[in-house]
């Protein structure tokens, strides 16, 4: 029997990542590519839409990885038009099932239009019944299908002017491409929650979620699609226009944290991988302990452990060896191999550990579940103690814009003191990076606003900016 393994899956999880090419000879084979570097940001299911220049479109979803589903040849075959816009999907709103994969399709009065979406809206359920009240008929329960309603419905002329009228009328967080027969659109809401950016491949326009996938393709980084602005591409080029009321930026934390990969490049340019080195070393000047090595919970917790490695001086080493072939789903015959469930994911490389006082740096703690096996794997294979760093503050409230969090009472942090959680999870001692170690890592010298957040931290805070 398949099942989830709760134990590699304690982590918070994104929703998805976006992806589009506008007038490319190979754009379905070049969005196979772009959803491959995005294939972090989800695993349960992938799709492609694409568009020749007389107007016909093709769909293709499947469920899995990208690898497995949409790298053949008999599918990208099947999508020979220049424009593609693509999706890969981790479910945090609407089931598992074919019903919601993205990009969602449509025949309008004006003709086909496509749409994938990276957020949560947070009024779609008020939207639908809505809709449904006046007689819309919804094929899942995806909050990306009230947007495709409320632009049909728009008695607006353009589709540019139609999916304007329909953001209009959403709330939430969201990262939105999208596309007709001449026309390529990109769209952040106006607090720029989730990411969005543009690239440049010769004569085509791309739009991608991160720079990795721009990066994987040969594509050039432009800049970002700004919070709030709606970019229209097509054969005159790129327009710019902001059509929402303009909002404090609270770009998602949390993307520096864990959600983005580390070779990108998010908003306006930082380079993740520096600020989750700058997170350990805010961390080590913050937590410090005489210890005798440092060593990452791979594969998040590694840049993290080099920067709080270089500012204490302590050895940074791989006492933990991460097996890269293990799926989120695995075979469970026995409550014997379900207890073993976080070695099929980690080993412990005991000839590093037997001994040493180890500091553990993970990037966040949620349920717990997993830092007590790791913390138990590490202090098994010999070490005298374990003092665990965690790269973000205590996760103690559920996010609503687009992250698969566990509602709040299942979250350690919610119920516990850092030193109950220490106990729980069995650990010598437990820190967590405070929030203006967090912000000044991630470039903001005086740390963290209160009055006005620079970014969104309702995961740590509750302090929801929608």
């Amino acid at each position: 029997m398949l099942t989830t393994n709760p134990l590699l899956d304690d982590k918070l999880k994104e929703e998805c990542g976006v992806f589009a090419v506008y007038s490319a000879k190979d754009s379905a084979a070049l969005t196979v590519l772009g959803l491959h570097a995005l294939q972090h940001r989800g695993q349960e299911g992938a799709g492609i839409v694409n568009c020749n220049l007389k107007g016909d479109f093709k769909v293709k979803h499947a469920n899995g990885l990208v690898g497995d589903t949409l790298n053949k040849a008999s599918v990208i075959n099947e999508l020979l038009g220049e424009t593609s816009i693509g999706h890969v999907r981790y479910s945090t709103s609407g089931r598992k099932d074919a019903k919601c994969a993205q990009p969602f399709y449509a025949q309008m009065s004006f003709g086909g239009f496509a749409l994938a979406h990276n957020g949560n809206l947070t009024n779609a359920d008020e939207l639908r019944d809505q809709l449904i009240k006046d007689g819309c008929i919804f094929q899942s329960v995806m909050d990306t299908e009230v947007v495709i309603h409320l632009v049909a419905r728009s008695k607006k002329q353009t589709t540019e002017q139609r999916l304007t009228d329909a953001l209009k009328q959403v709330r939430g967080a969201y990262s939105i491409v999208a596309m007709d027969t001449e026309n390529t659109y990109g769209v952040r809401d106006p607090h720029g929650v989730r990411p969005l950016v543009i690239g440049m491949l010769n004569d085509a326009f791309v739009l991608a979620s991160e720079t990795c996938a721009l990066d994987i393709i040969g594509a050039k980084y432009l800049r970002d699609v700004e919070p709030g602005e709606m970019v229209t591409i097509n054969r005159s080029g790129i327009k710019s226009e902001y059509p929402f009321a303009k909002a404090p930026s609270k770009f998602c934390i949390f993307e520096y944290i864990y959600f983005a990969r580390p070779d990108s490049l998010i908003e306006h340019g930082q380079v993740v991988y520096n600020i989750r080195k700058n997170i350990g070393s805010e961390l080590a000047k913050e937590s410090h302990v005489d210890a005798d090595m440092v060593v990452p919970v791979p594969d998040s917790g590694v840049p993290s452990a080099m920067g709080y490695a270089n500012q204490s001086g302590i050895d940074f080493e791989l006492g933990i060896i991460r097996n890269h072939y293990v799926g989120r789903t695995f075979i469970e015959p026995t409550e014997q191999v379900r207890h073993l469930g976080v070695k099929l994911k980690h080993n412990a490389n005991t000839h590093f550990l037997k001994g040493k006082r180890i500091i553990l740096v993970d990037d966040s703690i949620v349920r717990g579940t997993t830092s007590k096996k790791i913390v138990q794997m590490v202090k098994d294979a010999g070490a005298s103690e374990v003092h665990m760093r965690i790269a973000s503050p205590p996760t103690n409230n559920s996010c609503f814009y687009g992250v698969d969090t566990p509602e709040k009472e299942k979250l350690l942090a919610s119920k516990f003191s850092v030193d109950e959680m220490a106990k729980l999870i069995g650990a010598d001692s437990l820190a967590f990076i405070s929030l203006d170690g967090l912000y000044k890592a991630a470039g903001e010298a005086k740390g963290r606003n209160n009055d006005n957040p620079q970014y969104c931290d309702a995961c740590f805070t509750g302090d929801y900016p929608i």
